[in-house]
C-alpha cells in the first residue's frame, strides 16, 4: 500500500462535507503513483470512483496532465509548416449512437497542409463505441506504428495519431478499472484535453455538460494554453451537430469568444446519421471521399468548412463550406487518404528490410 497515495485518497474520499479539493502538484502525484502502479488496486479504484462523485477541479486536471506530459510520449513539433497544429479531443470510449466525421474532417484540413493530431486506443469503456485506431483501418490506414514511424508519417503527411496502447502503455493500466466501476472518470474529461504533440498547438475539446468547459478554462489558464476551442458536439465529440445548435466556446489570450452555428441558417440542418456499424460506417465515409451526396456528406462539409474557417485556411465560414464541398467532390481527399495509406505502408516496409 501506497501510504502517500492513501493521504490523498482521503482528502478527496471524506465524504460531501469533508472532503477537499486537491492542489495541481497533488493531483499530478496522484496520477503519476496511479499510472505507475505504485498505488494499490484498491486504492486506485477507490480514488477514481471518489474523484468523480467530487467531481474534479480545472486545478486538479491541471495536474494531471502535468502527468500526462511528464510519463507519455509525444510527436515532436514540425519543421517544414508554418502552420498551428490542431489537437482534436474526442472521448476514447468512441460512439455508439452517431456516426462520426473526425477522420474526414480530419483529412480535409491535411488535404490543404494543416497540420493534424489525433489520439485514442483499443474500444474502450463506459460507451465501447467504435475507435478511431478502428475507423482508420478500415479506411485503410494502420496507425498502429512504433512512435517514431508515426512521427514519420506525420512529417510526411501532416497527420498523426498517437495511438495509447503503443506509445503510452500506462495508460492501459486504468483501463481495467473503468470497466469495473462501469462510470467514466475524471480521466475521460482530461484525455479530452491532452495535447500528445509537443509544440505549441491548438487543442480542440469536445464536451456535453457546460460545468465541464469551465473546467477546461481553468485548466489551460493554470498550463499557460492560451489558444484553444471548445465544441458541444455529437456525444461529447468535436463533430458539430446537425440537429441542433452547435455551441462553440474560442478561446485567446483569456477572451471568449461564443459561438452559436444554427444549422438551418447554413443550409445543413438535418437528422444525424445513425452509426449502425463499423462495416456501414466505412462504407458511408467510401462514398463521402467519392464525392456522392448523402447525409453523411452533408454532415462532413458542415463539419469540415467550420475547421477550415476556424484553422483560418477560409476567410469565413461561408467560403469553408464551399472549400470543403470541393475538396471532396473533386477527389482531393481521397487522394489524401491514398497518400497517407501509402507512406504508412512504405515506411513500414522500409523497417521491414
Amino acid at each position: 500500500m501506497s501510504d502517500a497515495f492513501r493521504e490523498l485518497l482521503k482528502k478527496v474520499g471524506s465524504g460531501s462535507h469533508t472532503s477537499k479539493d486537491l492542489t495541481r502538484q497533488e493531483a499530478a502525484d496522484a496520477m503519476r503513483m496511479m499510472l505507475l502502479a505504485e498505488a494499490t488496486p484498491a486504492q486506485i479504484g477507490a480514488f477514481l470512483i471518489s474523484h468523480r462523485i467530487k467531481r474534479p477541479t480545472g486545478e486538479e486536471l491541471a495536474g494531471m496532465l502535468d502527468a500526462y506530459d511528464e510519463l507519455g510520449s509525444r510527436l515532436q513539433p514540425l519543421t517544414s509548416t508554418d502552420s498551428q497544429v490542431i489537437v482534436l479531443g474526442i472521448p476514447y470510449d468512441g460512439r455508439s449512437r452517431t456516426a462520426p466525421v473526425s477522420p474526414i474532417t480530419a483529412l480535409i484540413l491535411t488535404t490543404v497542409g494543416q497540420p493534424v493530431v489525433m489520439h485514442g486506443g483499443g474500444i474502450m469503456p463506459t460507451k465501447y463505441g467504435i475507435p478511431l485506431i478502428d475507423i482508420w483501418q478500415g479506411l485503410g490506414v494502420n496507425f498502429r506504428l512504433p512512435l517514431s514511424q508515426t512521427q514519420q508519417v506525420f512529417e510526411t503527411t501532416k497527420l498523426g495519431f498517437v495511438y495509447l496502447p503503443l506509445h503510452f502503455p500506462l495508460t492501459n493500466k486504468l483501463v481495467e478499472y473503468r470497466d469495473q466501476l462501469g462510470k467514466r472518470p475524471p480521466l475521460a474529461t482530461m484525455e479530452l484535453m491532452w495535447s500528445p504533440y509537443a509544440g505549441v498547438a491548438q487543442i480542440i475539446s469536445g464536451f456535453v455538460h457546460p460545468p465541464t468547459e469551465t473546467m477546461f478554462q481553468d485548466a489551460h489558464a493554470l498550463r499557460g494554453q492560451k489558444y484553444f476551442t471548445t465544441v458541444k458536439g455529437l456525444e461529447g465529440s468535436c463533430d458539430l451537430p446537425r440537429d441542433r445548435t452547435a455551441i462553440i466556446g474560442i478561446f485567446s489570450n483569456s477572451n471568449l469568444e461564443r459561438l452559436h452555428l444554427h444549422p438551418r441558417d447554413y443550409g445543413f440542418a438535418g437528422k444525424e446519421v445513425p452509426l449502425e456499424s463499423l462495416t456501414s460506417l466505412i462504407a458511408q465515409m467510401q462514398e463521402v471521399l467519392q464525392g456522392k451526396p448523402s447525409e453523411l456528406m452533408q454532415a462532413a462539409i458542415w463539419n469540415g468548412g467550420f475547421y477550415l474557417w476556424r484553422c483560418g485556411v477560409c476567410k469565413d465560414i461561408e467560403s469553408g463550406f464551399t472549400e470543403a464541398e470541393s475538396l471532396l467532390t473533386s477527389g482531393k481527399v481521397a487522394q489524401k487518404l491514398a497518400e497517407i495509406t501509402q507512406v504508412v505502408n512504405d515506411i513500414q516496409l522500409a523497417h521491414q528490410v
